[in-house]
C-alpha cells in the first residue's frame, strides 16, 4: 500500500498525505457508537493548569490510548506509518532525533459548526519530549482547514489528508472555523521515548 501525497510547499517542513477515505469513514462510526461518558469537553493548558475554555477550544474529545491497535485504529496507525515513512524521506534530518513513537494517548476530535481550536497555538508546549505532529482530517469541510501563521498557509480539510509537521514555535497553527459544517480530526504526537 501507498499513500498519495498532498503538495504543500517543501521549505514549510509540512507534510501531507492521504489515507484511506473507507478508514476515516470507520473512525467517525466508531467515534458516533462511544458512549458520551468517554467523551470529554477539548481542554487546554493555561500555565500548568488544564481548563476547559469554549473560547479558545469547542470540541468534544475522544482519548485513544496509544496502546489501542484494535479496528479501525490498527489500520489507520498502519496507514500513518506510511505517512511518516514518507516524511522522513522528504527530511531525512528527523532521523537525527533519538527514537521517537506514538507513546502517549491521542485524540479523536469532534468540531460541531462553530466550533474548533480558535487560538494560535503549538505543540510543543510543556511537553518537551514531542518531535513531530500528526492530524489526520477525517471528513471534508469546505471552510474549516488548519491555518499555519507563519507560514502563511491554510491547508483545507480533505477527507483522509493526513499532516505531519514540527511542534515548536515556528508551526503555530489554529483551525479555520467554518460556521456551517462539523468537523472530525484524529491528532496526536511522536514523542522521544523515555
Amino acid at each position: 500500500m501507498t499513500v498519495k501525497n498532498y503538495n504543500i510547499p517543501f521549505d514549510s517542513f509540512i507534510g501531507g498525505w492521504f489515507i484511506d477515505e473507507k478508514t476515516c469513514n470507520k473512525i467517525i462510526k466508531f467515534y458516533k457508537k462511544t458512549p458520551i461518558k468517554y467523551k470529554v469537553k477539548g481542554n487546554i493548558y493555561v500555565g500548568e493548569k488544564i481548563k476547559v475554555d469554549k473560547k479558545v477550544k469547542d470540541s468534544l474529545d475522544l482519548h485513544i490510548p496509544h496502546n489501542f491497535l484494535e479496528s479501525p485504529f490498527d489500520e489507520y496507525r498502519y496507514q500513518l506509518q506510511l505517512c511518516l515513512n514518507e516524511y522522513i524521506k522528504k527530511y531525512e534530518a528527523v532521523d537525527g532525533f533519538p527514537k521517537f513513537n506514538i507513546n502517549k494517548d491521542y485524540n479523536l476530535q469532534y468540531y460541531k459548526p462553530g466550533g474548533g481550536y480558535k487560538n494560535w497555538h503549538f505543540e510543543r508546549g510543556a511537553e518537551l519530549d514531542r518531535v513531530l505532529v500528526f492530524m489526520t482530517f477525517l471528513n471534508d469541510v469546505p471552510d474549516g482547514g488548519t491555518m499555519f501563521k507563519y507560514q502563511n498557509l491554510t491547508v483545507p480539510a480533505k477527507k483522509g489528508l493526513t499532516l505531519i509537521w514540527p511542534t515548536d514555535f515556528t508551526h503555530t497553527h489554529k483551525g479555520q472555523i467554518s460556521k456551517k459544517y462539523e468537523k472530525y480530526i484524529v491528532t496526536g504526537w511522536y514523542s522521544v521515548d523515555v
